[in-house]
């Protein structure tokens, strides 16, 4: 049984990374947002992915996630 949750975060190196909570590795690397969000939600069909804010909005800041 798989978690419901599934992440999209930006890595060091500029792409973004698919994985689940507490998982030692990536379930998919990617070069853009737009398609480690669609690749997540392919993996996730349960549930919305949680996507990691990249920029300073009025909504949030970087270290806030937020649904796609």
């Amino acid at each position: 049984m798989s978690s419901k949750k599934i992440f999209v975060e930006r890595r060091p190196e500029g792409d973004y990374a698919v994985r689940r909570p507490n998982s030692e590795r990536a379930s998919a690397v990617l070069p853009t947002q737009a398609e480690a969000i669609a690749r997540a939600r392919e993996l996730n069909q349960g549930g919305a992915p949680l996507v990691e804010r990249v920029r300073h909005t009025k909504e949030g800041k970087p270290d806030k996630w937020r649904k796609p």
